[in-house]
């Protein structure tokens, strides 16, 4: 637990590919970081956890989110915009976490104010360690926006 956190680091993931998203999740619990995992399958159903919406109704507010860009229905630059101009949810750090490593992609997705971009690696202890290092980094090192 961070100082001066009274909880669990609870993060949203958001990601499409279901390998991926068991690849984050056995990552997160290698750390000893303190946390709550939530995992939705497309940037709608994102914005209606966030937002606390239909079948989301009530969901708690997470402190950290990983976005996947290529995603249906709502890709992730458009959650990333969505949140980011949303001013009950712009403090909620974002870190894109995706396979593009495209120049476009990194840019906008800072232009659109991501916290951080990140490119998933291909191998699967890189992966970890990328996980890992976003879960520390988060989880102890920075001060994340109290929840109101």
């Amino acid at each position: 637990m961070v100082a001066g956190r009274s909880g669990p680091v609870r993060i949203l993931v958001v990601d499409d590919d279901p390998g991926d998203v068991l690849m984050i999740e056995e990552a997160l619990a290698d750390s000893d970081v303190d946390k709550v995992i939530d995992v939705v399958s497309d940037g709608q159903e994102a914005m209606e956890f966030l937002r606390g919406q239909g079948r989301h109704a009530g969901a708690p507010r997470p402190d950290l989110v990983l976005l996947d860009l290529n995603m249906p229905k709502m890709d992730g630059r458009q959650v990333l915009g969505e949140v980011k101009g949303d001013p009950d949810l712009r403090t909620i750090p974002i870190v894109v976490l995706t396979t593009s490593s495209s120049d476009t992609d990194v840019i906008g997705s800072y232009t659109l104010q991501a916290n951080a971009y990140v490119t998933k690696p291909i191998d699967l202890d890189d992966f970890n360690d990328v996980v890992r290092r976003i879960d520390e980094f988060f989880g102890r090192v920075v001060v994340l926006p109290k929840q109101s």
